[in-house]
């Protein structure tokens, strides 16, 4: 009977020391419990004196994990192994995250600084009344330029195509932003479905090879500031990043429209620090914050409290702050559905195919 007692409680101290390991595992993972908040955002998308301050302030460890797409980024809350707390995916993403019921309804009532966003960046068509998101950042999408390397000046799409940039070119390594580059230069819109008109973007793209150099990734920012290309297709956030590191560059959106964006925070379904979130959502929004934020950040912020902090030579850069009647031109990603986003990415690896 001893042995028997012995024996259980082995089993017992082994049991309690293997749900203490998993704990331990799971905080360092992204789990978040009791007073800890873990956010899942892009990476280099926010300053980090922030998070030390937001901690400062309330007491709450930040877990800060990192994604470079909105796909990856879906992948791994579907997939609910890891536990975000905040999130920022851009509008298309925050449409297929409401439509399949992987977000968390807001409190408004907690984050009294929403008072400070501007309101034609409130109320948009991908999360209506701002149930599900707050505006953290908005941009376009365009060609960042040296004017010494190149005679082009890329106000129409069809400069990415002239021969003189043989060799010269840098692509954003993005489906959407490749196809929708194709689509905008035959005057479809950036969202379109219909199969002759993705395979004429396609057939079209095909022709841009030879002037293709690499399609990249973050490093895309540091080629184009040490001038390895002449030209590159980016975000405006980071074209004022490359440009703070180069200024010898220049960004355009071209004439025939663009991707105009929006990046904004959720609370992902699986969150185990609601009312952090909130806290966090509102922290972000205050407008001494927010200013600083955007300044680390180079994207445009949609703060109009914050906007009037920035230095004069930021806020009235039209670059980065383009009139309403650019921005009525541009379009914004929509939910295509699983099956069109992947038809969308087996175009594009056609394309980077063709140039390899």
């Amino acid at each position: 009977m001893k042995s028997m007692t012995r024996t259980l409680i082995l089993i017992l101290v082994a049991a309690l020391a293997l749900i203490l390991l998993a704990n331990r595992l799971n905080s360092s993972q992204g789990y978040s419990s009791g007073n800890t908040l873990t956010i899942y955002n892009w990476g280099d998308y926010i300053d980090p004196e922030l998070l030390d301050r937001f901690q400062e302030e309330t007491g709450i460890t930040v877990i800060y994990q990192t994604f470079d797409s909105n796909e990856a980024m879906l992948t791994k809350i579907e997939q609910g192994g890891t536990t975000f707390d905040v999130a920022v995916p851009s509008d298309y993403a925050i449409e297929k995250m409401r439509a399949d019921n992987l977000l968390i309804p807001l409190d408004h009532d907690k984050i009294p600084n929403m008072q400070y966003i501007d309101s034609k960046f409130m109320n948009l068509s991908f999360d209506p009344d701002n149930k599900y998101s707050m505006p953290y950042f908005w941009g376009t999408l365009g060609v960042v330029y040296n004017p010494n390397l190149t005679d082009l000046t890329f106000e129409s799409w069809e400069d990415l195509w002239d021969p003189s940039l043989r060799n010269d070119l840098l692509l954003t390594d993005g489906a959407r932003e490749v196809i929708g580059t194709g689509l905008a230069s035959l005057g479809y819109s950036l969202n379109d479905t219909n199969e002759e008109h993705l395979q004429e973007a396609l057939d079209k793209l095909m022709g841009m090879s030879p002037n293709v150099k690499a399609i990249v990734g973050d490093e895309i920012k540091l080629l184009l500031a040490n001038d390895e290309a002449a030209a590159g297709l980016v975000f405006s956030g980071d074209a004022s990043e490359i440009m703070s590191e180069n200024e010898e560059l220049d960004y355009v959106v071209p004439e025939e429209g663009s991707n105009l964006y929006f990046d904004n925070m959720v609370i992902p379904k699986t969150a185990q620090n609601v009312d952090g979130a909130m806290q966090f959502i509102n922290f972000m929004l205050d407008p001494e914050v927010n200013a600083q934020n955007t300044e680390y950040v180079g994207y445009s912020t949609p703060n109009d409290a914050a906007l009037a902090l920035l230095p004069e030579d930021v806020s009235s850069d039209e670059r980065f702050y383009p009139p309403d009647e650019l921005t009525a031109h541009l379009e914004v990603y929509e939910n295509l559905g699983k099956k069109m986003l992947v038809h969308y990415n087996e175009l594009f690896l056609r394309f980077k195919m063709n140039g390899s």
